[in-house]
């Protein structure tokens, strides 16, 4: 089932096929018509067995990106075996750095954005890309930059994306969705997710982060233009020394405005963030913080997520285990995804997620700029399955604390932190509060040359 089959000139896996031609679908192989009635029959069985409705799980399948990650995870445990974390032909989602242009200045951007690449994709390339990923088997690709918006291929990719059946999503600074009418375009062009980007509840201090006067206002209007156009919409913002005493604020804003969602991201020392090592915050800063956030969560009953690997960890010691967060994008309490904590895994780096740069080339995250290969000149697969990668994803291979914590398989520490800090992306990750000793000596180290990192209490 999990053997490739190409059909109207798409290549997916038989399963795939069966699972679309079971929820309805009649533009399907041969095969998958005869091989449907089978598992339609095993599916009503299994239901009768459980006492469960049918129609919801139906209902759950008709979203092909919902397909292709199940199927994408059979072809792991056919070709890996069952691993923990689990292994995969091909990442769960792929944020792609879609051009180097952007039209704000934020001091902590992973990409130093700016002015575009000379040499970043075509168009005829961009959408090579999107074939290539769909063959692949990606569930979902996230558009992100620069900002994607301003470039004028934004328009075509997003509808090759909806068209393939990827669950398409944009990380953006939401000017642009200030416009309704733009917001509006992209949701008829099938865009599902937008994550807008505000660093403060407060205009002027947003404002300083991104560089730019009077963004934050826009930023806000793009963020109620998601919501009141039905898009599974939420706010992100980068947590540093400088707006951690917003974080409160930062969640009346987004349940002022209807959001569900709040992420929390990482501040990684990359790109401008290199030029700012003063704004990451202390071990102690980040533990107190995580399960300030995670309490809120519970408090105001919206989604609180985190990028920090250890909310993971802080999640499962703070609910005596009831709940899990184990992704940079969920939190659950369900006994399923309890028992597969450990198998999804923590840090998704190089194994449920990846990155694309504009010129093409692929790296683990995108806060990671390690270049593992350009998709211009070699395959998918062969840069996914490429030495550094298998090195990678391995836990066993993890140096220091990292390598031997308990919590391990559902945290692994941040190594885009660790690669940026110590040139190692199996070093340990000094942000977390059992790895408070490598923080201070990297705090004296950097003294020495200069780079201050002062402290600051939780507000």
């Amino acid at each position: 089932l999990t053997k490739e089959v190409e059909f109207n000139g798409e290549r997916k896996p038989l399963m795939e096929w069966v699972l679309a031609k079971y929820v309805g679908e009649e533009q399907c192989p041969t095969v998958a018509h005869f091989v449907a009635p089978f598992f339609e029959m095993g599916m009503k069985l299994a239901t009768a067995w459980l006492h469960a409705d049918e129609e919801p799980i139906k209902e759950l399948l008709s979203d092909p990106a919902i397909r292709r990650g199940i199927v994408t995870t059979l072809r792991g445990i056919a070709l890996f075996g069952v691993t923990t974390p689990q292994k995969l032909p091909a990442p769960f989602f792929i944020v792609w750095n879609f051009t180097n242009a952007c039209n704000l200045k934020c001091i902590h951007c992973y990409q130093n954005a700016g002015k575009p690449l000379p040499n970043e994709l075509t168009l005829e390339e961009k959408l090579r890309v999107v074939k290539e990923l769909d063959e692949a088997g990606v569930p979902a690709i996230a558009l992100s930059g620069g900002e994607p918006t301003v470039h004028r291929d934004f328009w075509p990719v997003l509808a090759e994306i909806s068209r393939r059946g990827f669950y398409p999503a944009i990380a953006t600074n939401g000017t642009t969705f200030a416009n309704l009418e733009f917001a509006e375009r992209a949701k008829k062009l099938g865009l599902r997710y937008v994550e807008i980007s505000i660093d403060a509840a407060d205009p002027a201090v947003h404002d300083k982060f991104r560089g730019v006067p009077g963004v934050w206002s826009k930023a806000v209007q793009g963020l109620r233009n998601a919501v009141k156009l039905g898009f599974s919409a939420a706010l992100a913002f980068t947590v540093t020394k400088y707006n951690i005493h917003e974080v409160d604020k930062i969640l009346d804003l987004a349940q002022e405005i209807g959001v569900k969602r709040v992420v929390f991201f990482n501040f990684v020392p990359v790109g401008r963030g290199r030029e700012n090592l003063e704004i990451d915050l202390s071990p102690e800063e980040r533990e107190e913080f995580l399960r300030h956030i995670y309490k809120e969560m519970k408090k105001r009953k919206m989604e609180v997520i985190s990028t920090a690997p250890q909310y993971g960890r802080v999640v499962n010691q703070l609910s005596n285990g009831e709940d899990v967060s184990p992704t940079h994008f969920v939190v659950a309490n369900d006994p399923i995804t309890r028992e597969l904590t450990e198998f999804i895994g923590g840090c998704g780096a190089g194994r449920v997620y990846a990155a694309i740069e504009p010129e093409g080339t692929l790296t683990p995250c995108v806060f990671l700029p390690y270049p593992v290969g350009n998709l211009r000149t070699k395959s998918f697969w062969d840069i996914w399955m490429d030495p550094f990668m298998e090195n990678f994803r391995d836990r066993d291979r993890l140096e220091g604390f990292c390598g031997k914590c308990p919590y391990k398989l559902i945290c692994g520490g941040c190594r885009a932190r660790a690669y940026n800090y110590f040139g190692d992306v199996l070093a340990p990750d000094p942000g977390c509060i059992y790895n408070s000793a490598e923080w201070r000596k990297l705090t004296e180290d950097l003294a020495k040359i200069k780079v201050k990192i002062s402290p600051l209490v939780f507000k």
